[in-house]
């Protein structure tokens, strides 16, 4: 056994050396403060987010490895709003721009099921419409018929 693997959930840029981190991994030798550094950062862009952080620690070498995962859909889209939570009436409680929502298309890249950002943008803006968030202050499904209608082609390139 020379691996051990820890999976947590951190604040984006505010690791510490307390628990849960410090408690787990101070019995396998390795220097809490350079894990706590890479994690704040690798996710310092997340602040006040809460980010899912898998470390892996090889015992034998007194090393580790940091994967961050994404955030949920739903967190990314409330801050680019500013608001703290959705709402699953019909009512509209934020608004966010079409550049944003191919922001956050690229940011969950990796953990998404669309093949192409268009599709991820696609998977966002059906986030957008179940919590109340209007695009370029337009209803998500007006925006949806614009994306099959080519609109925003131009911003699904690269």
């Amino acid at each position: 056994m020379g691996e051990k693997i820890l999976d947590i959930l951190i604040e984006g840029g505010k690791a510490t050396a307390g628990p849960p981190l410090g408690p787990e991994l101070a019995p396998l030798g390795i220097n809490i403060a350079n894990v706590v550094t890479k994690i704040n950062e690798e996710t310092k862009s997340f602040a006040g987010l809460k980010i899912p952080v898998k470390i892996t620690v090889d015992i034998i070498m007194k090393s580790f490895t940091i994967k961050i995962g994404a955030p949920p859909t739903s967190e990314l889209i409330k801050k680019a709003a500013g608001i703290e939570k959705g709402t699953n009436t019909k009512d509209k409680v934020g608004n966010i721009s079409m550049s944003v929502i191919v922001e956050i298309a690229k940011s969950i890249k990796s953990k998404s099921q669309g093949k192409t950002l268009k599709e991820i943008c696609r998977e966002v803006i059906g986030t957008c419409i179940s919590i109340g968030i209007t695009i370029d202050n337009k209803d998500g499904k007006q925006v949806e018929k614009e994306i099959k209608e080519d609109k925003y082609s131009s911003m699904f390139t690269g």
